[in-house]
């Protein structure tokens, strides 16, 4: 297991310097300067010294190697667009929001996903069944940006029963939560339901409903552990597809996390928060990754890590 860690461990730091290494070289491949905005004059003087500041007058290979060993400190350097702010406070206020919405997004999509495609498997071909087919259909075909809109625009505006944006108490998380974890719900559900429906007519499921064990204690105790497999192998993709995907919803509900951030490093071509947040999202995915693995070989006891004998 110390071997295995170790492996994973080298492969998560060369997978984060190939991303380190491609978003640096993209940023600095887009033409322009991020002090020089387009249609106002600039003053060529403040443009140089910030230029000078900011270390954007050194060659890149130069400015690679500071960044690298700015990163090793965990210093993501100062803001351009939002300067005295470094990239690390801004990290600070931003990602707890985003952290919250996306837990509770996680949540939903697996809790709801398990037990709507547990259910549908157990009633298949039935009218249960389809309804969560359907809805497992509308749910990976429909972006959650619409299904943010409509939500937006029923529940919040016409029903009243929400708030419409903003963020402060546990009522505004609901409404982004929903429409975040719309996509990542239905493939679960579709996920669980064929698992289910495989794990259902094996051996020893039969050899339980011989010992007279109860219909839950088959589904729960036996089928469900190992159903809830090829979830827990996806699960390392789904949660980069939701922190991610947040940045739309974020900016749709006017949430301060994240996305409000890397929008405005976008717009405002800055450098330093582009890649701050990126280099920072990619090093929480590539762990989540690992953990994923981790408890791959916790649920089932039939995958060994296996060390190598030459």
């Amino acid at each position: 297991m110390a071997q295995y860690i170790l492996r994973r461990f080298i492969s998560m730091i060369v997978t984060l310097w190939l991303i380190i290494t491609v978003t640096f070289a993209l940023m600095h491949a887009v033409p322009g300067s991020p002090f020089e905005k387009e249609g106002k004059n600039s003053n060529p003087t403040a443009v140089q010294n910030l230029m000078e500041f900011y270390h954007l007058d050194q060659p890149i290979t130069t400015q690679y190697v500071l960044y690298l060993k700015s990163l090793l400190s965990l210093d993501l350097g100062p803001s351009i667009g939002h300067f005295p702010d470094t990239v690390n406070s801004m990290i600070d206020r931003g990602f707890p929001v985003s952290f919250k919405l996306g837990i509770v997004s996680i949540l939903i999509s697996i809790v709801t996903g398990i037990a709507l495609g547990t259910v549908a498997a157990l009633r298949q071909n039935r009218i249960i069944d389809y309804l969560a087919m359907i809805f497992a259909v509308i749910g990976i075909a429909v972006p959650n940006f619409i299904v943010a809109t409509l939500l937006i625009k029923y529940v919040a505006v016409e029903w009243k029963l929400l708030p419409v944006a903003t963020w402060g108490t546990w009522k505004h998380v609901i409404l982004p939560a929903l429409a975040l974890s719309t996509g990542p719900l239905a493939i679960i559900a579709r996920l669980t339901r064929a698992s289910m429906l495989e794990v259902l007519t094996a051996d020893y499921i039969e050899t339980a409903r011989a010992k007279g064990l109860s219909p839950a204690t088959i589904v729960l105790k036996h089928a469900l552990r190992n159903a809830v497999l090829p979830v827990v192998t996806l699960l390392g993709a789904l949660v980069a597809n939701v922190l991610t995907g947040s940045f739309v919803i974020e900016k749709i509900f006017a949430i301060p996390g994240m996305g409000k951030y890397f929008v405005d490093g976008i717009n405002n071509r800055d450098y330093s928060l582009i890649m701050g947040t990126t280099v920072f999202y990619s090093a929480l995915l590539v762990f989540m990754m690992f953990l994923v693995d981790i408890a791959y070989g916790i649920i089932d006891p039939r995958i060994k890590l296996h060390r190598k004998e030459g």
